[in-house]
Formats: structure tokens, sequence, C-alpha cells
């Protein structure tokens, strides 16, 4: 090993991304991602190739606000020209939000102690004609106090394996839902979720439950009969991409990362 280089120095990002332009958060053969993109337009500030690392693999048509991630470079770059520079190369469905030096020990996925959702619905007869891949259009009228009512018996540390998608590969499907909160405002509904982890597609299931029980179609307590159930297939349909958001991750006290303000449009 040559001592005479630079050893590499990590960075820290928080990305925001519209994932209607993208086939997921993850590398795949033929098809634009969004760790590609990334790496892509970090490589050619960096002029060598960069690897990114991001803290949640979003799926097709999932978005994010909040995504965190990391990468290493030796080039001597400052960090406005990290960010203004690879924003430059990104198209417009992701931006980089901040660009952070971090400890050599930070992993984007393995240190967060905690991940974030956001579930966006419109509620309203007639569909949206400006939001149709960024929110979730559900024409039924939804009771909120029946949805809440329903969140309220999955709280906790329970198995989800009733809500996780059939080709999920997780070895254990324990989870501890920290927090799953239904707020509300006009035709606006979201579902807030956090955890340290999630399952595939389990916030998509899980609103695909409160949806049911919002439209009047199942009672509250069906929720928590799908969560004892353990099947799958007793479950309801998995809701659409279109409204999920990655709102953030969250890590221990020695990863201080900027605080960005919350994004919404409702």
């Amino acid at each position: 090993m040559d001592d005479s280089l630079p050893k590499p120095a990590r960075y820290a990002l928080t990305v925001e991304y519209d994932g209607s332009q993208f086939n997921g958060w993850q590398v795949q053969a033929g098809v634009s991602t969004v760790q590609e993109t990334l790496e892509a337009a970090l490589s050619r500030v960096a002029n060598h190739p960069v690897r990114v690392t991001g803290a949640g693999r979003t799926d097709t048509g999932v978005h994010a606000t909040g995504q965190v991630a990391h990468f290493e470079s030796s080039s001597p770059r400052s960090l406005r020209s990290w960010l203004k520079g690879a924003n430059t190369l990104l198209p417009q469905g992701a931006s980089i939000l901040s660009v952070s030096p971090i400890g050599p020990n930070f992993h984007a996925r393995f240190s967060a102690t905690g991940r974030a959702y956001r579930y966006v619905i419109f509620n309203r007869p007639v569909a949206p004609t400006f939001l149709r891949s960024r929110v979730t259009w559900e024409y039924r009228p939804l009771d909120v106090s029946r949805m809440r009512a329903a969140a309220a018996f999955l709280v906790g540390r329970h198995d989800f394996n009733a809500y996780r998608a059939v080709a999920c590969q997780s070895e254990n499907s324990i989870r501890e839902l920290r927090c799953l909160r239904v707020g509300a405002s006009g035709q606006w509904i979201w579902v807030d979720a956090e955890a340290e982890s999630f399952l595939q597609h389990m916030v998509r299931n899980i609103v695909g439950v409160l949806l049911a029980v919002g439209a009047g179609e199942k009672e509250p307590a069906w929720a928590g009969e799908v969560l004892n159930s353990r099947d799958r297939a007793s479950g309801g349909v998995t809701a659409p991409p279109d409204g999920l958001y990655f709102a953030g991750a969250s890590y221990p006290a020695p990863y201080e990362l900027p605080t960005m303000p919350e994004c919404r449009f409702w």
C-alpha cells in the first residue's frame, strides 16, 4: 500500500427523490435507479468511481424526502463542490440536500437506530391532476377515527409476518413499531410509521389494512386479527407505492447529521 496516497474521507448525504422517476434505490442492470444515478454524479465530481450506501432500499415508485447515504473519496473537494457539483449532474427527479463529513465507522444502513416513513393519501371523489404519481388517491370517504383505532392494534413489538411481502427475504419478521400515527387536514390524510427497521412492503400493507378500515369495509379490530394470523393471505391489498415517502433515519449521538426542515406539499 502506498502511504503517500491520501486516505479516503467518508461523507454522509441527505437525499430527496421522486420515486416515479426510478426503478427503486438499489443498482439493477439495464434500468435507472437512485443509487446508480447518485454514484454516477459523485464519481464525476470525484474523478474516480464512488460507491453509495443508503439507509433504506426503497422500491420502484417510492419517494424520499430524507434518505441518508454515505460514500468515501480521497479527492480534495470542498463540501460546496460535492453538493453543487453533484446536483448539477443529477436529473430533475433527485437532489442532494446536504453533504457532511462523518466518522470512518459511520454506516448509513447499519448505524441507523430508526427509520421513518410517511404515507400520503389524497381523499376526494375526483382523481388529482397534478399529483398522480406522488400521492395515493382514494375516492371512498375515509373515517380517520376508525383508521386511528386500527393503528393502535399494531404499535409495539410483534411478529409482522402477515404485513410483509410474500417474497420478503428477511429471516426474522419480528419488528417493534414505535409509532403509527394517522393525521388529517382537509382532503389530505397521512400515516407516519417509525421503527428501527421495516420488512419489505410492511408500511404499504399496513396502509392497505387502514384504508379498508377507514372505508368501512372492515372493523378496526381486523388490523389486530391480521397481525395475529401471521398469514399474509389474511391481509388486505398492498397500498400503491405512489404515496410512500422515506422520511428519514436516526443515528446515535456520535453521528450528527444536519436537520432538514420537514418537506411537505399538503
